[in-house]
């Protein structure tokens, strides 16, 4: 999934389980069992329900790695991550993985011993004409009027259905709703394949969250991009406005969302901490003027999301939204991870270098790349109960792939995943930092990826100090 290369983007502008779980405080006040209606924030009081077909990924790894490595890949088994429900199949089950009934039937069983609510996240992701600006995961449904209506008749309905299932009501359910679709509909429509896909976008999109708001203890979270995507004020405006457009013509308009996620299964850092002013002048240049950036001021997500909250109130949305940030695969841990201030460049180009905690040579490169980590654990208010960011999350696996790229035996698949291909911001070349050596399709597990997240985390896995992924 994601974007094509930056240049169009801006163009258009875990012990097994560690514990009972293991998620860094997401609850920071005990709630009773019994959970009826709809809070302000779902993610507050509640246990994390595990996804077994993950917990069985990462313990498989695990016992075939053994020593150092395999004892703390083990801890991540018990990080919450999403269930995909990225196709019409996968919502009775199916290649071996539960369905979605399959799935709330055994948190229901985990609620049932459980003294707080359990939460459950599912990413809504089977638009007409998916992914339109990439290859690694186009979806099955095409984008016509056909292809529309399969999606709301054979795909979100028995969705809705199965959510809206009375047997479910105590539990609280988080949707990440379509990631990739409108920010395409907002920067990619000089593409063909996403100017015709767009309309359908935003009325798929429209379908979606009128059918998951009718259920009370459903909770949705638009995707909102990320950083390197709509940070331009090119972007990032028109971008509000895209989302209020689609938001505003629900049938309960902005009370159909309860916010926005950001940087959904990408590498952007929740924050640079050594790269804080983008108007810094370095060699008469500002920072944001280096190539890294290109004149985009959000450097990290947590910028980004204060300004897109700000964008996004200004076009109507009530000041109650709030923002989570998918810090999966941020962590940016490794040995060429800058642990001080380097003020000795002279030049903004070399000043970013030695500072910057993205290791990416570009900052459009998205798949499968080499030398990230894992980030924060999910955790609810990282930033205390007053903030617009309301959770961290890890709605990307880590360790299931990107995409492949093709191939002389493989047809299908992005270039932007091939290790050995180049892309371009239309001034320099740079390589796709795709992990060499491997071409595993989209969403199968890529053990060699995992195991060097956990090598990068950061924090590292276990480590108590989660909060460090905050500081300012």
């Amino acid at each position: 999934m994601f974007q094509s290369t930056l240049a169009r983007l801006r163009a258009g502008a875990v012990a097994a389980a560690l514990g009972a779980a293991a998620l860094v405080p997401i609850a920071a006040a005990p709630a009773a069992h019994a959970d009826t209606g709809h809070v302000a924030d779902p993610y507050v009081g509640a246990a994390p329900y595990l996804n077994p077909d993950y917990t069985a990924e990462v313990t498989a790894q695990a016992d075939a790695d053994g020593g150092t490595l395999g004892a703390a890949e083990k801890q991540v088994a018990g990080y919450q991550t999403a269930i995909w429900m990225d196709h019409i199949g996968a919502i009775a089950g199916d290649g071996g993985r539960l369905g979605l009934k399959a799935q709330l039937d055994k948190a229901e069983a985990q609620a049932a011993t459980s003294s707080q609510p359990v939460l459950v996240e599912v990413v809504i992701y089977d638009l007409p004409g998916r992914d339109c600006a990439a290859l690694a995961s186009n979806g099955e449904l095409p984008a016509t009027a056909a292809g529309l209506s399969s999606y709301e008749s054979d795909y979100i309905d028995p969705i809705a259905s199965i959510l809206g299932d009375s047997a479910y009501a105590n539990l609280r359910i988080s949707t990440i709703v379509e990631p990739d679709s409108l920010p395409n509909a907002v920067t990619n429509t000089s593409k063909p394949a996403c100017a015709t896909a767009a309309p359908l976008y935003e009325q798929g999109v429209e379908y979606a969250l009128n059918a998951l708001h009718a259920v009370p203890n459903v909770y949705t979270y638009l995707d909102a991009g990320h950083s390197g995507w709509l940070g331009w004020s090119s972007n990032l405006g028109p971008a509000a406005q895209e989302f209020a457009k689609v938001v505003g013509a629900t049938t309960a308009g902005y009370a159909s969302v309860d916010g926005f996620i950001s940087d959904t299964a990408n590498y952007t850092p929740v924050q640079e901490p050594f790269l804080t002013d983008p108007t810094l002048n370095v060699g008469g240049n500002q920072v944001e003027s280096a190539d890294f950036y290109q004149y985009n001021p959000m450097f990290d997500e947590y910028d980004y999301d204060n300004a897109m909250y700000a964008a996004l109130v200004q076009s109507g949305f009530p000041a109650r939204i709030g923002f989570l940030i998918d810090t999966s695969r941020d962590g940016w841990g490794g040995a060429g991870r800058p642990t001080q201030l380097d003020s000795s460049p002279t030049t903004v180009n070399a000043y970013v270098q030695a500072n910057k905690i993205d290791q990416r040579p570009f900052r459009g490169d998205w798949c499968n790349i080499n030398g990230a980590g894992l980030g924060a654990p999910p955790q609810a208010q990282p930033y205390g109960a007053d903030s617009h960011i309301i959770g961290f999350v890890w709605i990307k696996p880590p360790g299931e792939s990107d995409g492949d790229y093709p191939s002389g035996t493989n047809a299908h698949g992005d270039p932007h995943c091939d290790p050995a291909g180049t892309q371009t911001d239309g001034t320099n070349t740079y390589p796709t930092d795709a992990i060499p050596g491997y071409d595993v399709p989209a969403g199968q597990w890529f053990g060699a990826e995992f195991q060097q997240l956990v090598q990068n985390a950061y924090p590292a896995v276990g480590s108590t100090d989660a909060g460090s992924a905050t500081e300012r």
